[in-house]
């Protein structure tokens, strides 16, 4: 009787454990589409024998869970993730940029000889349109039309400079918005990972790596992060993770040891300025600070050098109130025409009537080869000058977009080498739940029969013989 009560109770072992295998692999099955989990195996061991007048008896099954997951290609994901993050960010502020331009372009070397864009509406359009009603003014210096209409262009171009420096403006304050909001994600993120590591260590005190659901939301959380910023992650022998990023740590234990801020540029770490090799915060201000910032400057010397060379062409002796353009106004936001110009005042020479050398001389500016060595604000002609800088916008786009599409590709590559290891194949779950279920059976099977013999054996010792 010992030996039915044994293999009874070592089956009721097994029982149970071939239920827990079914619970994980109908777990595996239900998160099939989650991101952020890893795939949980069914370990089974032996509780082992113990020795019985009858013989050595096997005392039952136990079932573990086991998660199926690799720190090193973790770590790598969380590195790639910051590598798309960081170019993708550049590349949504560039395409700001461009857009800020309000052009229409094109390839061609036509107009630089150096295959630079040209410009074909917007700031570049108005320019031209504006040496063009010098040019036509000058064939016509008596013709009113021609006056109102130079007038008109005059102000399309000051309008057109300080529309694209606000535009300019705007994509870089909305540049700095979004690094504030995503430090402040980074700080919320730093926040759940440290209070994950809290419970990742209580629940792991006696049970090493069991607190799988845990782990997997913190590994969550840690992506996102790497997405944000660069991070570094350590794990610790209790479970809990420190987390930090250039050289700096985050996060310790259960611990946020350095909050995130962000002034001017800048994101700290506590009181230690970091620098940001990639991430979504890193590569907004890199693109801000950099192609941005340096499309504005080039904005602002072309105005620079339209106002103050139309003005010596138009007024060569400097006297007070004929300037063309207010001469204090050399900004593209601060562009503006003279106060004193209008129709009365505007002069196509000095000597009226058909006087035109004045005029002449603004519209030659269009093709004149300016240079910085000669103390000019830009090199080469106003076209070309400002297509360069258009081009010059366009091939750090051009990059940006390159980069998007290489590293996205490197980063699924790694995202699918992880999956291999733990991602969840419906295929073979399925082929394990049936498993599980058919040992299920085999076991619940031999329980009844066990039973029922136990149940024989005590009836034959209870009835009395006659």
């Amino acid at each position: 009787m010992s030996g039915l009560l044994t293999t009874l109770g070592s089956t009721a072992s097994a029982l149970n454990a071939d239920s827990a295998a079914i619970n994980i692999t109908s777990n595996n099955i239900a998160n099939v589409n989650n991101p952020n989990y890893s795939l949980e195996s069914a370990v089974f061991q032996s509780l082992g024998m113990v020795q019985t007048s009858e013989g050595a008896q096997s005392i039952g099954l136990a079932v573990t869970t086991q998660q199926q997951r690799s720190a090193v290609l973790d770590q790598m994901v969380q590195l790639e993730a910051s590598l798309t993050s960081g170019y993708q960010s550049q590349q949504t502020v560039l395409q700001q940029a461009q857009a800020a331009l309000g052009e229409s372009v094109t390839n061609s070397s036509a107009t630089t000889g150096s295959g630079s864009t040209v410009t074909e509406s917007g700031l570049g359009a108005a320019v031209d349109a504006f040496f063009n009603a010098f040019q036509s003014y000058a064939a016509n210096p008596t013709d009113q039309g021609q006056q109102e209409s130079l007038l008109q262009q005059a102000t399309v171009l000051t309008d057109r400079f300080q529309e694209v420096d606000q535009n300019l403006s705007q994509v870089q304050s909305g540049a700095d918005s979004q690094v504030t909001s995503d430090v402040a994600s980074a700080n919320n993120l730093l926040q759940q990972i440290a209070t994950l590591n809290g419970q990742i260590g209580s629940v792991e005190v006696n049970s090493p790596g069991s607190a799988v659901a845990l782990r997997d939301q913190r590994e969550g959380d840690l992506e996102q992060l790497a997405g944000l910023m660069p991070i570094s992650v350590t794990a610790g022998s209790n479970g809990e993770d420190q987390v930090s990023s250039d050289g700096v740590a985050l996060v310790n234990a259960a611990t946020v040891s350095n909050p995130l801020s962000y002034a001017s540029g800048t994101v700290s770490a506590g009181s230690t300025a970091l620098t940001l090799a990639s991430g979504s915060i890193q590569g907004a201000i890199a693109a801000s600070t950099g192609a941005v910032q340096s499309l504005r400057a080039s904005v602002d010397a072309l105005a620079n050098e339209i106002v103050t060379s139309v003005n010596g062409a138009y007024n060569p002796s400097s006297t007070s109130g004929d300037n063309f353009f207010n001469s204090a106004g050399t900004t593209a936001a601060t562009i503006a025409l003279d106060s004193h110009l209008s129709i009365a005042t505007l002069t196509a020479g000095p000597a009226g009537g058909g006087d035109n050398t004045t005029a002449l001389a603004v519209a030659a500016l269009a093709n004149r080869q300016f240079s910085t060595l000669g103390g000019d604000a830009i090199d080469g002609t106003l076209n070309q000058y400002y297509a360069n800088a258009v081009s010059t916008i366009g091939q750090a786009l051009d990059t940006a977009n390159t980069q998007v599409t290489d590293q996205t590709n490197v980063q699924n590559i790694v995202l699918n080498q992880r999956a291999s290891v733990s991602g969840v194949s419906l295929d073979s779950e399925m082929t394990n739940l049936m498993t599980f279920q058919r040992a299920y059976q085999a076991s619940s099977e031999v329980f009844q029969i066990v039973n029922g013999l136990l149940a024989t054996v005590v009836t034959n010792l209870t009835t009395p013989t006659g």
